[in-house]
C-alpha cells in the first residue's frame, strides 16, 4: 500500500517562488516565508513544525463537501490547498496545537473565499480537536445580512450532507440562526454588531467576513478577548479590498500584514496572504489577473474566468467608472469617489518613518480654526532638500462629551494626544482653549528654530483671537473661493504624485486625506467643506499653507562666492 502523501502546500509556495505561478509581491512573501520556515522547523530554535497529515486531513475533508452549485465534490485549487493546509499543517512541536490563531486572507470577487472558509468553519463544528466538547463557531460582519453569508453557505454544504449522512442528520440540528451538533454541544451561528450579549461568548473560530467594511476593531476585540481560555483559537479575516481608507482593515490590518510579510516585524502566529494587482497598469495585461484573481490557476474555469473580467473591464472603461471594478475584481483599494482628493495609494506612497531634521529651517503654517468646540488644526509645510515635510497637530473641544464626540468621528481622540498628534481641551466648557494653539506655535518655532514664511488663515471662520500672533509672525487671509484654493490644491496633488511630499503617517491628516472630496468650477477646483467637515480639518489647514508654500524656490546660491568672484558685476 503506497502512504505517499503529496504535501500541496510545499508544492504551490515552490511554483509561486519559482515563478511557475504568476503571484504578487504579498503572495510571494507568503510562499517564501512557508518555505524558510520549513528550513527553521529542523532547528531546535524554532517552537513549530509542519505536521502533512495534519494539513492534509482538512483538505481531504473540504473536497468532499458537496459543491453547493452542482452537489459534486468540491474540488480545492491548488493555492486553496496552501491556505487550509498552512492553517492546519503547522504545529507547536511540545503542544500539538495549531500555531496560527489569527489569519488574513484577501483575493478578488468570485475566487472562492467563502467555499474555503465555511468548509473550515464546518470542519471546526464537527471535527474539531480542540476542545472535545462546547466549540463555537461564529460566522461575523458589519452587517446582519453580510454576517449570514458564510452561515447559509455552511447550512447549503450541510443540507446535502445530511441527505445522503443518516449518521450526520442525526447529530447535527439546523435552526433558523443556528447549527447544532449535539454529541459535543457545539454551535455555529451569524453574529453582527447588532448582536445583544456578546460578552458571554467563548469563541474557537471567529469569521470576519469582508472585513473592509468595519469602521472599527469592536468585533475583533470582542472574538478575541472571548478566546483566553482556548488551546488553539483562529480568527479569521476574510475580504476583499473596499472604499474604506478609513477602516480598520486599511488604516490597521492591512498595513500590519504588509510590515509581517516584509519581515519588519516578527509575528509567527499570525497568517497572512493577499492576492492583489499592485498597480492600475496591470489591468491591461491579463497574464497578471491572476495576481489578484487566484482561481485563474485552474484550466478548467480560466477561460469562463477571463471572459467575465475582460466583459467587466470593458464595460467599466465604457462607463469611466473603473474604481468598483478595481476593488472587487482586482482587490485594489481605492477612495469612494471619483471625485476623492487623494487615492489612498498616493498619500502612502509619500510616508517616512523617520522625522527629518527640521531646526533652522523655514516653514508655512496653515491654520482652520473653529470658532467655538469641533476641531481646529495647524499644519505646516517645511522645505528640505528639494522636497516638502507635511504634518499637522489638531485641537480637539469636548462639548457634548469626548466619547460622543469620538463614537460619532470614529476617531481614537485619547489615543492621537498619547501619541501626540491633538491636544484636548481641558476647559469645563469643552471649549477648545485658543492659549493652547498660540502655545504650541510658539514652542514649535523656538525649540526648531525656525523661520516662519507666513501664517495663512481662513478670516472667515478664524476666531478672534489670531491677531494676537500678528505681533510676532507674518498672517496672510487665505480666500476660500476657487481662484484662491485651486492652484494651491493641483500643485499639492501633483507633488503627492511626483512623491515630493514627506509624511510621518500622522492619523489625523490621513483621515483627512481619505475623507476629502473635490467639487468642481469648469478647470478650478476646491475642497468640498459641506462633507465631512469635522474630519477634514487638518487637510483644509495644510492646503491655506500651500497657497504660499507653492511660491518656495530653493536657492542654494554661494552668494559669498558670487561677490567674491573678480568677474562679479551688477
Amino acid at each position: 500500500m503506497n502512504n505517499f502523501e503529496i504535501d500541496y502546500t510545499y508544492l504551490y509556495a515552490k511554483k509561486v517562488v519559482d515563478g511557475e505561478i504568476i503571484a504578487c509581491q504579498k503572495v510571494k512573501q507568503a510562499c517564501k516565508r512557508h518555505l524558510n520556515d520549513l528550513k527553521k522547523a529542523e532547528t531546535d530554535d524554532f517552537e513549530y513544525e509542519f505536521n502533512l497529515k495534519k494539513a492534509n486531513k482538512i483538505i481531504k475533508f473540504i473536497e468532499l463537501l458537496p459543491d453547493i452549485s452542482t452537489g459534486k465534490p468540491t474540488k480545492l485549487a491548488l493555492f486553496q490547498k496552501f491556505i487550509v493546509g498552512s492553517l492546519y499543517g503547522w504545529r507547536h512541536k511540545e503542544t500539538g496545537y495549531r500555531r496560527f490563531t489569527k489569519a488574513y486572507i484577501s483575493m478578488s470577487r468570485k475566487n472562492g473565499k467563502s467555499a474555503l472558509v465555511s468548509g473550515v468553519a464546518l470542519y471546526e463544528l464537527l471535527y474539531g480537536e480542540s476542545p472535545h466538547f462546547d466549540r463555537e463557531i461564529y460566522c461575523t460582519a458589519n452587517s446582519k445580512d453580510q454576517a449570514r453569508t458564510v452561515f447559509r453557505m455552511v447550512v447549503a454544504q450541510l443540507k446535502k450532507i445530511r441527505s445522503v449522512s443518516p449518521t450526520i442528520r442525526k447529530l447535527t440540528k439546523i435552526v433558523r440562526n443556528e447549527i447544532r451538533f449535539e454529541d459535543a454541544n457545539s454551535l455555529l451561528m451569524p453574529l453582527s454588531r447588532e448582536t445583544e450579549n456578546v460578552d458571554s461568548l467563548n469563541v474557537l473560530l471567529g469569521i470576519l467576513d469582508e472585513y473592509h467594511t468595519a469602521n472599527d476593531a469592536s468585533m475583533m476585540e470582542v472574538l478575541q478577548s472571548s478566546q483566553a481560555q482556548q488551546d488553539q483559537p483562529l480568527i479569521f479575516i476574510i475580504s476583499t479590498a473596499g472604499f474604506k481608507l478609513n477602516g480598520v482593515m486599511y488604516t490597521q490590518e492591512y498595513p500590519y500584514i504588509t510590515k509581517i510579510l516584509n519581515g519588519e516585524i516578527e509575528n509567527d502566529k499570525y497568517f497572512a496572504i493577499c492576492y492583489e494587482q499592485e498597480n492600475e497598469n496591470e489591468i491591461n495585461d491579463e497574464a497578471l489577473w491572476i495576481k489578484s484573481n487566484p482561481l485563474l490557476e485552474v484550466d478548467s474555469i480560466r477561460n469562463k474566468m477571463l471572459n467575465f473580467l475582460r466583459s467587466k473591464l470593458k464595460e467599466a472603461r465604457e462607463k469611466d467608472s473603473l474604481s468598483a471594478t478595481l476593488v472587487k475584481n482586482f482587490n485594489m483599494w481605492q477612495s469612494a469617489s471619483n471625485e476623492s482628493f487623494l487615492n489612498g495609494d498616493d498619500w502612502k506612497a509619500c510616508g517616512i518613518n523617520d522625522v527629518p531634521n527640521i531646526y533652522g529651517k523655514e516653514v508655512y503654517f496653515g491654520a482652520d480654526l473653529s470658532r467655538t468646540t469641533d476641531l481646529s488644526s495647524i499644519s505646516w509645510v517645511i522645505p528640505i532638500d528639494g522636497k516638502f515635510y507635511v504634518d499637522s497637530h489638531s485641537f480637539v473641544g469636548t462639548k457634548g462629551g469626548l466619547e460622543n464626540k469620538a463614537k460619532r468621528d470614529k476617531i481614537d481622540y485619547k489615543g492621537l494626544e498619547q501619541k501626540g498628534f491633538a491636544t484636548i481641551t481641558k476647559k469645563e466648557s469643552g471649549i477648545i482653549d485658543y492659549k493652547e494653539i498660540i502655545n504650541f506655535i510658539d514652542e514649535m518655532v523656538e525649540k526648531y528654530n525656525l523661520n516662519v514664511k507666513g501664517i495663512m488663515y481662513d478670516e472667515y471662520s478664524a476666531p478672534p483671537f489670531i491677531t494676537e500672533l500678528e505681533d510676532r509672525y507674518t498672517l496672510i487671509s487665505v480666500r476660500q473661493g476657487y481662484k484662491t484654493l485651486s492652484p494651491a490644491i493641483k500643485d499639492f496633488q501633483m507633488k503627492i504624485f511626483d512623491k515630493q511630499i514627506m509624511h510621518n503617517n500622522n492619523p489625523l491628516l490621513t483621515i483627512a486625506i481619505n475623507n476629502a472630496i473635490v467639487v468642481r468650477e469648469n478647470d478650478a477646483v476646491k475642497i468640498d467643506k459641506s462633507k465631512n467637515r469635522e474630519k477634514i480639518d487638518p487637510l483644509m489647514a495644510l492646503i491655506d499653507a500651500w497657497t504660499e508654500a507653492l511660491y518656495y524656490v530653493e536657492d542654494d546660491t554661494d552668494y559669498n562666492a558670487m561677490y567674491s568672484d573678480p568677474n562679479f558685476t551688477f
